[in-house]
């Protein structure tokens, strides 16, 4: 069954030339020019991935990636202009699952895709990773701790999933990278946002340690 990607942007040759490409890749692709039309388009129209514009004439892109949070858990995937550190640590922080900044090679926007739904399909044939307290749903892709529920993004459940894989391995940044992101070249600050984003929610500090100078240990206490 073939994938459909919502862009989402109110340039038009943008619109076009990411739709091309995608479509060249096999994917079907939907297209919308304002938040509120894509907003609209996910309500009505399965959706597997969305390639937002966080400068849209009606409403900022961190706005509509607020409002796709409320009611799906779809992966989003901002594409701007904005390319400063700040904008993509704030990006990330509103639940983007990665960032690409124009200018942009139609190429590496089509690999972001495929990496960002790889890591949505089940790595194994397993059902349920349960260790300790921490129990993931890996098809419904849900993740319960200490007996409650966890709100987490795709990006993060992925992250989750493979740090509990590697229990009590430290793990590099560029390895993570690697195999959450699918690229070792990306800023490891999009890393370390994530990282932060799930220590704030699981109050696990103790649990997904820094290790200075290396990178990572998750580690249940």
């Amino acid at each position: 069954m073939m994938e459909t990607i919502l862009i989402v942007d109110d340039e038009e040759a943008i619109l076009d030339l990411l739709r091309i490409n995608l479509a060249r890749s096999g994917y079907q692709t939907l297209t919308a020019s304002t938040g509120k039309e894509a907003i609209s388009k996910i309500q009505t129209t399965p959706v597997d991935l969305i390639l937002l514009d966080l400068q849209l004439p009606d409403m900022d892109g961190d706005q509509v990636t607020e409002e796709v949070r409320k009611i799906s858990n779809i992966p989003v995937i901002f594409v701007t202009a904005r390319g400063s550190d700040q904008d993509r640590i704030i990006g990330l922080e509103k639940g983007a699952d990665d960032y690409i900044t124009k200018p942009f090679n139609p190429r590496e926007v089509t690999a972001r895709v495929k990496a960002v739904l790889r890591r949505l399909q089940p790595r194994d044939k397993e059902k349920k990773v349960i260790l300790g307290s921490l129990s993931l749903d890996i098809l419904k892709r849900k993740v319960v701790y200490q007996n409650r529920p966890l709100e987490l993004s795709p990006k993060e459940f992925d992250l989750l999933y493979f740090f509990v894989l590697n229990h009590e391995k430290i793990l590099t940044r560029e390895e993570i990278l690697k195999q959450v992101w699918g690229t070792e070249s990306m800023d490891t600050r999009t890393l370390d946002v994530h990282v932060k984003n799930l220590r704030e929610k699981m109050k696990g500090e103790r649990i997904l340690k820094t290790v200075w100078g290396k990178g990572y240990i998750f580690t249940m206490v």
